[in-house]
């Protein structure tokens, strides 16, 4: 299964064995975008609470990685197993769903993809949807073990501000990696990491969906013959796992991992 399935692949794979669909969707205020079909979600497919359970909650900055023994449960609880396979979507196209196709791989769990084009585009194409409703599932047996080659974290990122060891690529938009656009979030200090370069998420995407592999290609045009590993930041982890996707597209053979805290923790680190 590629990393990125279309909602023709899920229709025509719905009755498949092992198949759990994870509806990631949350009410996104921090970057302007507010979704608006948060009622209801693809026939079939588990709620994944991103914010309150598959974060870490009691960290300082948001959406942090959880530990691998809560995932592991977090996981369970949701009733997925060693053997699944996991297709994940959300409610604004493509946003969320690339965050958590990165947490499961981070974990260990290789066989995951997100839809492209997320509830949008299944319901443009009158595809089945239900309610949202608890719904009691039985307990899985999801095993994690984490990838510590797959995120970084900050004394990493501030010895690369020297050494450049890695491309640090940033997803935000230009005017929040400059600093000539204020943070979303209040009383956080704008500009960027030093000796980091900006490809803001948008510009990989096209109404909600990845832009065709052609076009990712002459953006990532560049990092392609760069042997250093890519790591990827944004405000919270979120947006860099999109540009993270997009260059496992376009076939980059880099060394890959996230930036966890992001802008958030490094503005409030270093003054």
């Amino acid at each position: 299964m590629d990393s990125l399935v279309t909602v023709d692949w899920l229709k025509n794979h719905l009755n498949d064995s092992d198949l759990v669909i994870l509806d990631a969707s949350a009410s996104d205020i921090i970057s302007g975008n507010v979704p608006e079909l948060d009622t209801v979600k693809i026939v079939g497919a588990r709620v994944f609470d991103l914010k309150n359970d598959f974060s870490d909650t009691t960290s300082l900055y948001p959406n942090t990685l959880l530990s691998p023994e809560d995932f592991e449960l977090a996981c369970q609880s949701l009733g997925i197993n060693k053997t699944s396979k996991i297709i994940v979507y959300d409610n604004l196209g493509v946003y969320w769903s690339p965050r958590v196709w990165w947490l499961f791989k981070a974990m260990g769990h290789v066989n995951i993809a997100v839809l492209d084009g997320g509830l949008p585009e299944w319901l443009a194409e009158g595809f089945p949807v239900e309610v949202k409703k608890f719904k009691v599932l039985h307990k899985g047996d999801f095993k994690a073990s984490l990838n510590n080659k797959m995120i970084v974290g900050f004394l990493d990122v501030l010895e690369n501000t020297k050494s450049e060891d890695a491309v640090l690529i940033d997803a935000r938009s230009s005017g929040r990696f400059s600093g000539s656009v204020p943070e979303p979030r209040k009383d956080l200090r704008g500009g960027c990491i030093p000796n980091s370069i900006n490809i803001p998420y948008q510009s990989i995407l096209n109404e909600g969906k990845y832009k065709p592999i052609s076009e990712l290609k002459t953006i990532f045009k560049e990092l392609k013959q760069e042997e250093r590993p890519l790591v990827f930041s944004c405000g919270s982890g979120v947006t860099a796992c999109i540009l993270l996707l997009a260059s496992e597209l376009v076939g980059t053979k880099n060394k890959k991992s996230v930036y966890d805290g992001s802008w958030t923790e490094w503005a409030q680190k270093v003054l």
